[in-house]
Formats: structure tokens, sequence, C-alpha cells
């Protein structure tokens, strides 16, 4: 009699039945803390793994930010080249039409006329001066206006007397530098070369 068990059974049971709850909650978190805690790992990573794109990526785009200043740099720089290679050609093109102004003006400057003024503003030039006669005049106008530089000329002439009773011809003459003009041989030539090759491909 002293060996037998008086607990009743059902209390024993639902102590184990409580014990295996308790037991398989306390797994549960368990498994849940490790997943939660994987999760953090995981989605840490991925925040790192951005973060070292985000930064690749901002030293790309401060390299490519340089190397675009650098490429503005080359095409402001070729900007400038070509001006001032226009600017020389330009001045090349003026230098020599002025040389064959002076140069005409030195070899036909009629007898009887004196320059006063010469001067050149962009591609304006104007001369002032004086002649004995209207036709002194004439024969000036007709070198520059046989000149392939110089567009026709804007003349204005005041005809006075001096104190002796001689009359002059006081004029003021503007003209302006333009392309050279070809010549009638020239154009004849060139309208011959193109009839020619059209001629050609007829063929």
């Amino acid at each position: 009699m002293s060996n037998l068990n008086l607990l009743p059974w059902r209390e024993l049971r639902r102590k184990e039945l409580n014990r295996q709850v308790i037991n398989i909650a306390v797994g549960v978190a368990i498994v849940m803390a490790g997943l939660v805690y994987w999760g953090y790992l995981y989605m840490d990573g991925l925040i790192e793994e951005q973060d070292q794109r985000n930064s690749y990526l901002e030293q790309e785009i401060k390299k490519v930010e340089l190397e675009l200043k650098e490429v503005n740099k080359v095409k402001k720089l070729k900007s400038q080249l070509l001006s001032r290679m226009e600017v020389i050609q330009k001045l090349q093109s003026d230098r020599t039409r002025m040389v064959k102004l002076f140069d005409g003006l030195a070899r036909n400057l009629p007898k009887g006329m004196y320059l006063t003024l010469f001067e050149i503003k962009g591609n304006k030039i104007t001369l002032e001066g004086s002649a004995d006669s209207n036709g002194t005049i004439s024969k000036f106008m007709r070198l520059i206006e046989g000149s392939s530089y110089f567009t026709t000329p804007n003349l204005n002439v005041i005809n006075i007397k001096d104190d002796k009773g001689l009359r002059a011809s006081n004029f003021i003459l503007k003209f302006e530098f333009t392309k050279a003009k070809e010549k009638p041989e020239q154009v004849a030539q060139s309208t011959a070369g193109k009839s020619a090759a059209t001629n050609q491909g007829a063929r």
C-alpha cells in the first residue's frame, strides 16, 4: 500500500501538456529570434552592398564630371584657336588687299591730286584729298572701281576757288573691302570646265 501513487492522473497529464506547450513556445521563440536575426543580417548586408554601389557610382560620376570639364576646356580652347585662325586669315587677306591698294595708289595716283587723309575703320576706308579738276578725280575713281578687292566707292566732290582764282576740287571717297571678284577670263574658264564635266558625265 505504501507504493501506490495517490495523485490524480489528470493533474499529471495537465502538467505534462503545459510543459510541452512551454517547450514548444520556447522553441518557436528561439526559431523566430533566429529568423529575425538572420533577416537583420541579410538586410544589413543588402544595405551595405547598396552603399558600396552608391559610393562606386558617386566616384564614377565625379570622374565623368572631371572628364566633362576637360572636354569643355578642350572645346573652349578649340573655339578660341578657330577664332584666332579666322582673325589671322582675315588679317592676312586684308593685308594683301591693303598692299594692293597702297601699291595701286603709289603707282597710279594721278598728277594734280593730293591725299590729305587716309582712314581705316574695320572694312571701311575713307580717303580725303584735293585735285586740280573733276577729270583727275574721275581718273582716280577708275583706279578704285577697277580693283577686284574693293566695292564701288562713294564719292563726294566740293568745287572751290582759292585766293588766286584757281579752281580746286576737294573730295571725300569712301569704299569697303570685299571678296576678290573673278575676272571675266576666270569666269569663262570655270564655266567651260563645268560644261566639259557635264558632257563627259552624259557620255
